[in-house]
């Protein structure tokens, strides 16, 4: 079993009451009637004064969307289209209105991220232009939707250069903190990026029980290894959601956290739980079908990837796909998704986003690890976070560089040498680089050490990590989901 790392204890989380109510309703939520049953029976022991009021009537869907597009938070596809419709026409009587057009461009970021279609991108930075051209230099929300649109497009240099210009003009505007923590995070600064939170969690009374704001908390905690405080964060964010699309954001962020300690059964429920309440949520198809391929679901992993790709052709599902399917040895069906992920990468490209980490990891396996290894160095001039040290390492590995393969994955995996992350493929690259350079001990220490991260890890890797093993003079064990 995973040792857990030390963490940020209780002062960064709401009061124990609260946390009761929200951790039954999660379990609610996650689990069925039984959880629901739970929930109500905790409600009639609740003294009075912690339970809340007869709840009002919900908003619209385009209320809904313009309340949390201009708070940084998820939003519902149907309510992003009827509120981008309702904005185009209204600018088009009022095109003097900048703020307006701050909220027009902020939902085209948020709908190009829903459904992975670039072509919202250049609208967004339309927009967004033109609620600057209007107000002039000093306006904060058309700067914040600016620096979410960067880091949509991966430009995490620009992302905190915008983010950064926010906080000077409006130090007390939360929502631009959050995206200051997702582009220190991107350029590897984890030390701005944990500062960031901590401003973001002393703003004012009360913020560090904002679901959005816990939900970016477990994200931090997630890179430092951390875990538990991870799922707890998210747990808390999930159960204060104010709109069932968030709550599903933040389902499939707990389903992620499981899939990565190796909890196939735990993520497919949390991934179920989250399309239930968001049938647009993809990315938590794409997670059943990584859990349901780990339980030897075959079929049903294949439709679940299939339906996430319908509705969000992202270049990283179709890369999942491929390997599933050549895995399984259908070896065409994965060229046809290899093809799909270079056609997104062309699209996403004549929407200006930088895909040069995924197509490097895609071409070092399956392509041509030289182009791998140029865009990768490249991309690590640019922003070089630990994904992108993980796999600039292995293109260097794969085109016969390991010794100095062996200080990126140290980067990515040695928590002295930045990387905090408990992720089962960096030890995997890890060990696999140490066996080619003769560092047996090591080698057979990381390769366990990534089939208990996670034994499922890849449909491709593990049986790689076993072999390697088994090459390496040991037969390795059983391996155990870490908690």
């Amino acid at each position: 079993m995973e040792k857990q790392q030390s963490g940020p204890g209780t002062s960064l989380v709401a009061a124990r009451p609260r946390r009761l109510l929200r951790r039954v309703l999660i379990a609610g939520v996650a689990g069925g009637l039984a959880g629901a049953a739970a929930f109500v029976g905790v409600l009639v022991l609740l003294p009075p004064e912690w339970r809340q009021p007869a709840a009002t009537p919900a908003p619209g869907p385009q209320a809904q969307a313009l309340t949390t597009v201009t708070a940084g938070m998820p939003a519902a596809l149907p309510g992003l289209t009827a509120l981008i419709g309702d904005r185009e026409r209204y600018l088009r009587a009022h095109p003097q209105d900048a703020p307006a057009w701050a909220v027009l461009g902020t939902a085209y970021v948020e709908r190009g991220r829903r459904t992975a279609d670039a072509a919202n991108y250049p609208k967004a930075q339309r927009a967004l232009e033109s609620s600057l051209r209007v107000r002039g230099a000093q306006n904060a929300k058309a700067l914040e939707g600016l620096a979410a649109l960067a880091n949509a497009r991966r430009n995490y240099g620009e992302a905190k250069r915008r983010g950064e210009q926010v906080l000077k003009l409006a130090p007390k505007q939360w929502s631009a903190y959050p995206l200051l923590i997702d582009a220190y995070t991107g350029l590897g600064d984890y030390k701005a990026a944990g500062s960031t939170l901590e401003k973001l969690m002393g703003l004012h009374t009360g913020s560090a029980a904002h679901p959005a704001v816990m939900a970016r908390a477990a994200a931090v905690y997630r890179d430092r290894g951390w875990r538990e405080d991870a799922s707890a964060q998210l747990a808390d964010a999930a159960a204060a959601a104010s709109t069932p699309a968030e709550q599903a954001a933040y389902l499939e962020r707990t389903g992620q956290l499981s899939w990565e300690r190796g909890d196939r059964e735990d993520a497919l429920r949390h991934f179920k739980a989250a399309a239930r309440l968001d049938p647009d949520q993809r990315a938590a198809l794409a997670g059943q079908g990584r859990a349901l391929a780990a339980l030897g679901r075959t079929t049903k992993a294949l439709n679940a990837y299939q339906q996430a790709l319908s509705g969000q052709p992202s270049a990283q599902y179709a890369l999942e796909l491929g390997e599933l399917y050549e895995s399984l040895g259908m070896t065409q069906q994965a060229r046809a998704q290899y093809d799909l992920l270079r056609q997104q990468v062309g699209r996403d490209a004549a929407g200006g986003v930088d895909d040069d980490l995924v197509v490097g990891q895609f071409e070092a396996d399956h392509g041509n690890p030289q182009d791998a290894l140029d865009r990768l160095r490249a991309e690590w001039g640019r922003q070089p976070g630990i994904e992108v040290a993980d796999a600039l390492g292995w293109a260097l590995f794969k085109t016969g560089e390991p010794d100095e393969a062996l200080r990126y994955a140290e980067k990515a995996t040695d928590k002295t040498k930045g990387g905090g992350v408990r992720s089962a493929l960096y030890v995997f690259h890890r060990g696999m680089i140490e066996r080619v350079l003769g560092k047996d001990a090591l080698a057979r220490r990381h390769l366990k050490e990534a089939l208990q991260i996670n034994p499922y890890f890849s449909p491709l890797r593990v049986k790689e990590a076993r072999a390697a093993l088994a090459g390496l003079g040991e037969v390795p064990d059983e391996a155990a989901p870490a908690s």
